[in-house]
């Protein structure tokens, strides 16, 4: 028979046993970036990239600032770390000190973005990120380049109440949002020889959200550059700078 003292070791050994395999499964160390699986609402399964900054540290009061982005087309097809081709989440791959939360998941190569069954489950992706873990709601941005300039359009213009600013790169969206979108700030990027995806996508949600009286919108248009006009967005320190002053 075993004994109380035991007994209560054993229950001990339990707990922290238990305790040692949630944090293993989600396998989440500040300064890295980790591959993950979120099961949404509809029980499929949405694969994502996980970073925390250096210093996180759950145990502070502290709130993080939070990046959410939205990889291209190119990116759908083949395995996870295929997402850390482009855009923050390269940055954190070779070891950059973000001073945010990145969040990237990644969209099945038979959908887009900006569709409704994929916009929902990045909604509820994010819900469940900002319960998780010690996120500022106040200072979580959106960044997308190519299909997921298209999806950011989509997602500022039904939840522009999420967000602190958008960068939607080399997409496009429905010039009648203008008017949900008027007040976020946005910053837009677009080569001006982009045969993929023409400038004029930008150019109309632009021009549609200054004339409905958004005046906290930038435009940068990338002289003699075809459709990769994220590796200079992503590449300006001033974008950056620019995101970590936003709140909503």
């Amino acid at each position: 028979m075993m004994s109380m003292k035991n007994s209560a070791w054993m229950a001990i050994l339990v707990w922290l046993l238990a305790g040692w395999s949630s944090a293993a499964a989600q396998n989440v160390m500040p300064g890295q970036q980790v591959e993950q699986v979120f099961t949404a609402d509809d029980s499929a399964e949405v694969p994502y990239l996980l970073y925390l900054p250096a210093d996180y540290d759950p145990q502070e009061d502290r709130k993080w600032p939070l990046h959410l982005f939205l990889h291209g087309r190119g990116e759908s097809h083949g395995p996870l770390d295929l997402v850390t081709t482009w855009g923050p989440p390269r940055m954190a791959a070779r070891g950059d000190d973000l001073p945010f939360l990145l969040v990237s998941p990644q969209c099945p190569a038979d959908d887009e973005w900006k569709s409704p069954v994929q916009q929902t489950r990045v909604i509820h992706l994010l819900d469940m990120i900002s319960s998780r873990y010690a996120v500022d709601p106040d200072r979580v941005v959106l960044s997308g380049l190519s299909m997921g300039g298209f999806g950011s359009w989509r997602l500022a213009a039904d939840h522009a109440e999420r967000f602190a600013a958008v960068v939607p790169i080399c997409g496009g969206g429905d010039p009648q949002d203008a008017e949900q979108l008027k007040s976020l700030p946005i910053w837009v990027w677009h080569g001006d020889r982009d045969d993929v995806i023409p400038i004029t996508e930008s150019q109309s949600m632009v021009d549609a959200i200054r004339a409905a009286g958004g005046t906290d919108i930038r435009f940068t248009t990338l002289e003699h550059v075809g459709h990769n006009s994220w590796s200079a967005a992503y590449g300006s320190p001033e974008l950056f700078q620019w995101l970590s002053r936003q709140q909503r």
